[in-house]
Order: C-alpha cells, then sequence, then structure tokens
C-alpha cells in the first residue's frame, strides 16, 4: 500500500508567536509610530511594569522572533515592529479559530453572540460593515 504523502506546508511562513509579556511590549511600539528606546518601552507600559533588564531582554527575544528590529543611530538602540498589528490581529484569530471551534468562524460567532459579548449597538455595526 502506497502511503499518501502529507502536503507539506510553506517553510517561509512563520508563524507568528509570542508570549504574553512580549505582546504587551509589541503594543507599545505599534501605539508609538516611532522607534523607541528601552528606557521608552519601560515609560510607557502601565505602571512602569517591569525593568529596563526585563524589557530589553523581551525585545532581544522579540527580535529573534522576528517580531521587531532594532538599528543602533548615535550609539543608542532603537526598536520598531516587524509585524503588522492587523497581520498578527489576523493569524491569532486564525489560531483560536482552528484550536476551540475547529476552523468554523461561524461557531466563534455564536459564541460571541450567545455569550452575551455583543451589545445592541454591536450587532447594528456589524449589519452595517457586511451590508446585511
Amino acid at each position: 500500500l502506497k502511503r499518501k504523502r502529507e502536503e507539506a506546508k510553506p517553510t517561509w511562513r512563520k508563524k507568528m508567536k509570542i508570549s504574553e509579556a512580549e505582546l504587551e511590549v509589541l503594543q507599545v511600539l505599534w501605539e508609538a509610530e516611532e522607534p523607541l528606546k528601552i528606557q521608552d518601552v519601560c515609560d510607557r507600559l502601565e505602571n512602569n511594569k517591569w525593568k529596563y533588564n526585563t524589557v530589553g531582554t523581551l525585545l532581544l527575544r522579540m527580535a529573534e522572533k522576528g517580531a521587531v528590529v532594532s538599528e543602533k543611530k548615535n550609539r543608542i538602540i532603537y526598536y520598531r515592529p516587524v509585524w503588522e498589528r492587523e497581520a498578527y490581529q489576523k493569524e491569532q484569530t486564525e489560531t483560536l479559530i482552528d484550536k476551540l471551534y475547529h476552523g468554523s468562524a461561524k461557531e466563534l460567532a455564536v459564541s460571541l453572540f450567545q455569550g452575551g459579548n455583543m451589545t445592541k449597538e454591536d450587532l447594528e455595526d456589524i449589519r452595517k460593515m457586511f451590508d446585511l
């Protein structure tokens, strides 16, 4: 018997996987809309959550994952996001749908509606967006 060969997924597409802490740092960079120094990220984190060294370590890990890049200007290192917010949100939503709803966006929508997470205004906005 011949085994059916599984199709290999393209290796050029890397999953956007980061920790919750890294996501918080990435959100600061997205909101800044300009490259930031480590201290700038520390200052913009809610409640100055982490110390300088911790933020520096998170940024280094994110650079290794391809989420951010660094550039040196006058001996100061600045970081900026590589991943776009919308692309990250889309991939994370697809992952959530695959993991929890067996690939069914409809099941996710039903869960949101039934869970009471949507207001009447939300539903009206969705109707308008999709011309329903």
